[in-house]
């Protein structure tokens, strides 16, 4: 089931989110409607928050090209455990900040623990874009957006023109 995106701004999407602690049939199921929601939209990565859930479970496929077997993960309770000195500049978007893009600076590759859909703990290292996009979303869970890594000026432009955005769609 298609859900809702989260747009900013929303006090949701500033909140950090609570650690995971079973996977119920009903998390299974977010995860789910989760990816069902980012392939719509379309997008490669999509967090709980932007659905309105402030629990740390994440989904991504970055395989873009229409030829490209897709690779949809799920990851619940998303970490870090090792970044690389190496950075990488992409242009990024936010599904929650629609027709929004900037550059933003971050490791070139990172190592990430997380429980996967079997209950599983996995680790694995993310370079490129994939890299660029697991970072983009345990942020996310951190409250944090990549507005928040650019100067105060444009980061309060978006928002601005962000919450027009909104107004306009709230009179529709």
């Amino acid at each position: 089931m298609k859900r809702p995106i989260v747009l900013h701004p929303d006090p949701r999407l500033k909140k950090v989110c609570a650690p995971v602690s079973d996977l119920s049939e009903a998390r299974l199921k977010l995860a789910e409607d989760m990816l069902e929601t980012m392939y719509d939209a379309p997008g490669i990565g999509l967090a709980a928050p932007q659905v309105g859930v402030p629990e740390r479970l994440i989904v991504l496929d970055c395989e873009k090209t229409e030829e490209a077997t897709p690779h949809p993960m799920v990851m619940f309770n998303p970490e870090i455990v090792a970044r690389s000195d190496e950075l990488n500049v992409y242009e990024e978007g936010c599904l929650s900040i629609p027709e929004h893009f900037a550059d933003v600076t971050r490791p070139a590759s990172v190592q990430v623990r997380w429980i996967d859909t079997s209950g599983n703990e996995r680790e694995a290292e993310f370079d490129g874009l994939w890299a660029t996009c697991v970072q983009h979303e345990i942020d996310h869970l951190n409250g944090r957006l990549f507005i928040d890594y650019l100067g105060a000026m444009k980061r309060q432009m978006i928002t601005r023109k962000m919450a027009k955005l909104k107004r306009e769609k709230a009179r529709a």
